[in-house]
């Protein structure tokens, strides 16, 4: 789980930047894009993302490789409901060993929370982005300064401060969110903690015991709990941080208690 949400979050928060800047974008093909990326992933269910989109992300990779690989192929690939190409693209291989197996089943996962989290994060930022006082894109431009320039220096570092109640809603429902590798064959916390509660099973231990199944629940509701607690106090040191000297409440208050 903590694996998951320190690789996942800056992923999803790579995706999200890039879909607020296309979203942003003077070219309309790629501001539809954008816009288009937000609003589809934004207003699927996420279950249904977790259940489908990482099957159609293990064929999309596989098709790939199988036309690049097998060029001779004659047989359709889709048969029925079956979806067969020649074991050469076969991913990961059937000789690999099993790590290869579990390694590959968690960047698809990783990929697919990113691509949704992406959504929502992305929104989140095209919002700061135009929340920052256009004033101060207009003074850097004045001074001599390219778009480019003024996104980079003037737009980006302020942005953060707008974005960041949002960043830490989302980055909340990414931690609840965490047991759903459960539905793409992840064993995360919630898996082992559902087989290790359970009666006694040869598979992990021969020690014999009743359902405790409640007691490991509870734990990880009180480490849930804890975790998110943790969160909070950090986002909001690193809220007060980044409000220092800038014309938002936060920073309005600060050089009031001054």
């Amino acid at each position: 789980m903590l694996l998951l949400l320190a690789v996942t979050a800056p992923a999803a928060l790579i995706f999200g930047f890039v879909g607020a800047v296309a979203a942003r974008a003077q070219v309309l093909p790629l501001r539809l894009l954008g816009k288009g990326y937000i609003a589809i992933v934004r207003g699927v269910p996420d279950i249904a993302f977790f259940l489908f989109f990482v099957i159609a992300l293990d064929q999309g990779f596989e098709w790939l490789r199988h036309q690049v690989l097998c060029p001779d192929w004659d047989r359709p690939i889709r048969q029925g409901n079956d979806f067969v190409v020649c074991a050469a693209a076969k991913l990961p291989l059937s000789t690999a060993p099993q790590w290869v197996h579990e390694v590959y089943g968690f960047l698809l996962a990783v990929l697919t929370f990113a691509i949704v989290f992406g959504a929502f994060a992305a929104n989140v930022l095209y919002g700061a982005m135009r929340a920052v006082p256009r004033a101060q894109i207009e003074t850097a431009e004045a001074y001599g300064m390219t778009r480019g320039q003024a996104f980079r220096r003037i737009l980006v570092p302020q942005m953060w401060v707008y974005a960041l109640p949002g960043l830490s809603n989302l980055w909340m429902v990414l931690i609840k969110a965490t047991p759903l590798l459960f539905l793409l064959g992840i064993e995360d916390i919630v898996y082992w903690a559902r087989e290790l509660g359970g009666t006694a099973n040869p598979r992990y231990t021969a020690y014999p015991h009743a359902d405790w199944r409640v007691w490991y629940f509870l734990a990880l509701l009180i480490f849930y709990l804890g975790f998110t607690r943790l969160s909070e106090i950090f986002l909001e040191r690193l809220t007060v941080r980044l409000s220092h000297g800038q014309a938002t409440t936060g920073g309005a208050a600060q050089r009031v208690a001054r």
